[in-house]
């Protein structure tokens, strides 16, 4: 494993894999913004919980 660091910089790598995962989540929050279901910023079309939840099943 250590002739993997003999070959790059672990710096420069560390600052490329940071740099990448901060663009990627970056992608994948601005994908989800552009979705009504997801947009939880723009206060589109909120999704309403059930009038009554019953965390038993219907008796017969």
């Amino acid at each position: 494993m250590y002739r993997i660091w003999l070959l790059f910089d672990p710096r420069r790598a560390l600052v490329a894999l940071f740099a990448f995962l901060f663009t990627l989540a970056l992608l994948i929050h601005f994908i989800l913004l552009s979705t009504p279901r997801f947009d939880w910023i723009g206060g589109g079309a909120a999704v309403a919980p059930p009038a009554q939840m019953s965390s038993l099943p219907a008796s017969k």
